[in-house]
């Protein structure tokens, strides 16, 4: 498995993994819709440079809300991470 593009964390996992891997806690994907450009980063405290640049009307899919940030899958480039939850808009 490689985080980047698979959705996967020591605590919580995709649910779309669940017969590749195992995991305490599965999440199903909640399509949101980016409101304004928003930076995707690997980890919640944004120590490296961003992975891409989310644009208004892309989809992300919400798999965890905490501490005010978003954790799940950005379809378009296939890459896994962290954005601000305030860039999100209500349910695709």
């Amino acid at each position: 498995m490689d985080p980047r593009i698979d959705a996967v964390r020591p605590d919580l996992a995709d649910i779309r993994l669940a017969g590749r891997v195992f995991a305490p806690h599965y999440a199903a994907p909640l399509p949101r819709v980016v409101q304004g450009e928003t930076p995707l980063y690997d980890t919640p405290s944004r120590t490296e440079p961003p992975l891409h640049l989310l644009r208004k009307g892309d989809v992300f899919e919400v798999l965890e809300f905490a501490g005010g940030k978003a954790w799940g899958v950005a379809p378009g480039p296939a890459l896994v991470g962290y954005i601000d939850a305030s860039a999100l808009g209500e349910t695709e």
